[in-house]
């Protein structure tokens, strides 16, 4: 595996991901975790070589931004997230890592779409839905939604695909109240992001939240959040511009690396090596998100 778990005194290497290495303390700080971003990319189900350079940093730059701005900065309420207040991580790998609480996290993967494409699209071609919410006749793909919708996902055990669900069914799961609560709490986040990154002439498409529980059982944001590995970000005026659903909804994300290796690769056995311009093309959209959004 590309960019393989870094060794931390004080921390010992317990999970890896396609992308994100965890590490429980040895003594003390009990409680914690050490999330650590790396620079790994995934596509396909397969994590390929080489990796994007710097995409863990600006990943985790992100996720600190936002974690900031649906903490208050943006002068609405704040929302509870997983951070350690005055944590600090390892040095060899503080640009990229996060100390975190320890949470119950929760089984749904938290999904709010504000624009119809993907997946969505695909569904509401056949049905008029999108995981059971019913949705206007003559939508096209990229189409703006009258509202945000939140489209849960089940998440499937390790090495398994997520499984899209109805919120019927994320009640069955967690209950009522709770399902309610992930998906209030799933709208308003989009909601005041989807406001933050108009005013950075950005449009967010969809995004994924997850969640967990304190120690007191306070519904908490977690993991990473409103990244381009798990967010679609568009640009607002090439959307309003654009001739083909291609030049509307160019991504700040992994889709050149999608595109190349599905021209490339079959599926099958081990895909191809990404070629260099493909990296450096993918760093500089990774980049050019984060300059857009925070600075």
């Amino acid at each position: 595996m590309t960019d393989a778990p870094a060794t931390l005194p004080g921390w010992t290497h317990v999970y890896s991901g396609k992308v994100r290495d965890l590490y429980r303390p040895d003594s003390g700080r009990d409680g914690t975790m050490l999330v650590v971003a790396s620079d790994r990319v995934s596509a396909f189900d397969h994590v390929l070589d080489p990796g994007i350079p710097g995409k863990g940093a600006l990943l985790t730059e992100l996720s600190l931004w936002w974690f900031d701005q649906l903490g208050g900065a943006d002068g609405g309420r704040p929302i509870p997230n997983h951070l350690v207040p005055g944590a600090s991580a390892p040095e060899a790998v503080a640009d990229r890592a996060m100390v975190v609480k320890a949470l119950a996290m929760q089984p749904i993967e938290c999904v709010v779409r504000g624009y119809l494409t993907g997946s969505g699209w695909t569904e509401y071609q056949q049905t008029r839905t999108v995981c059971g919410v019913a949705l206007p006749e003559g939508l096209e793909n990229g189409d703006r939604l009258p509202e945000p919708i939140f489209t849960p996902a089940y998440k499937a055990p390790l090495g398994e695909h997520d499984e899209n669900i109805t919120f019927e069914e994320t009640v069955d799961i967690v209950g009522a109240d709770r399902a309610a609560e992930l998906r209030d709490a799933s709208i308003e986040a989009y909601t005041r992001a989807s406001t933050i990154a108009e005013a950075k002439g950005l449009i967010l498409a969809d995004t994924k939240f997850e969640f967990g529980l304190d120690a007191d059982d306070v519904l908490t944001l977690a993991d990473e959040v409103l990244t381009s590995d798990s967010s679609r970000y568009w640009d607002a005026e090439a959307w309003r511009t654009g001739s083909t659903p291609a030049e509307r909804m160019a991504s700040f994300d992994k889709q050149i690396v999608r595109d190349w290796l599905a021209a490339k690769w079959d599926k099958t056995g081990t895909p191809p090596p990404l070629p260099a311009e493909i990296v450096d093309r993918t760093a500089a959209t990774y980049r050019e998100l984060v300059g857009r959004l925070t600075r």
